[in-house]
């Protein structure tokens, strides 16, 4: 494994931080602990194109074809590094020093490869002979603009049976603010039921990234139709919401528009996401 060239924290998602295709160590805020990000989007390309994504020359479009042979390898030889070798000691601060989750997640929309559940299956198998399945998370963070696909379908099932969740990305709840932050056109009756699809098939998250744009607060102004989607896709099924800020720069042309906003102006909008008995985690 290619060595690590500086010190790993929060606000650093490189995807090259260890000089590999797929593989990516990140220490994540959220997650509370060393991350193993896997990168399927090595093409910059995504779907959607949301005004705080921190990818450079982002452009849309899929996954390219993935080269499983070598996402195996990438896999396997750093787990074995992170578990038996100097990596966690030369490169992460003590009190990270610990893999908790195997990320799909990187510089686009990862459900966009079409070899998607093979590469589940590819991930657990890795994580089984490391010792590691059911012990650390198999992690998805979607839009979930593909969870109907069939290949998508059946990766989320095999998932659910290795201790995996999905992180699904929810920004709003109105089409007009939908449209303006992920520059997607989609109307709330189509995010409910792929969120709810979402959760029927594997323990799902709402993750929500919220901020100032122009001195306004988008989800703050949008947050009864936001309500109105958890309750459409049945709050019951979902396990909670990460309600988080922006911990890196936006790589956007938006970006000198937006604020990160303080702890505090976060735990506002808290109490009226909790009042559907969600549980709520928030991340500035």
């Amino acid at each position: 494994m290619a060595k690590v060239s500086h010190i790993l924290t929060t606000d650093d998602h490189r995807r090259d931080a260890a000089g590999l295709r797929y593989v990516y160590p990140v220490v994540s805020r959220r997650a509370g602990g060393v991350s193993v990000g896997i990168n399927l989007n090595t093409n910059n390309a995504c779907n959607w194109r949301c005004i705080y994504c921190q990818v450079p020359d982002l452009m849309r479009g899929d996954a390219p074809p993935a080269d499983l042979p070598l996402l195996r390898k990438e896999l396997s030889d750093f787990l074995i590094e992170a578990q038996e070798g100097t990596f966690m000691h030369d490169w992460v601060p003590q009190d990270a020093r610990r893999i908790v989750d195997v990320a799909v997640s990187g510089n686009g929309e990862p459900t966009s490869a079409r070899e998607f559940a093979e590469i589940v299956d590819l991930i657990a198998q890795v994580l089984e002979e490391r010792g590691l399945l059911r012990r650390v998370v198999l992690r998805l963070i979607t839009n979930g603009s593909r969870v109907t696909r069939a290949t998508v379908v059946e990766g989320l099932q095999r998932m659910a049976q290795c201790n995996g969740e999905v992180w699904f990305k929810l920004d709003a709840g109105s089409p007009d603010v939908i449209k303006r932050i992920n520059s997607v056109s989609l109307s709330a009756r189509t995010v409910a039921r792929n969120l709810r699809r979402c959760a029927e098939l594997c323990p799902t998250w709402v993750q929500t990234c919220a901020f100032a744009w122009n001195h306004r607060i988008p989800l703050k102004e949008d947050l009864d139709a936001y309500l109105q989607i958890l309750r459409d896709a049945g709050v019951k099924k979902l396990q909670g919401v990460h309600l988080y800020g922006l911990a890196r720069p936006s790589m956007q042309p938006e970006a000198s528009e937006l604020r990160r906003l303080s702890a505090a102006e976060l735990e506002e909008l808290a109490p009226r996401i909790r009042a559907l008995g969600l549980t709520v985690h928030v991340s500035p």
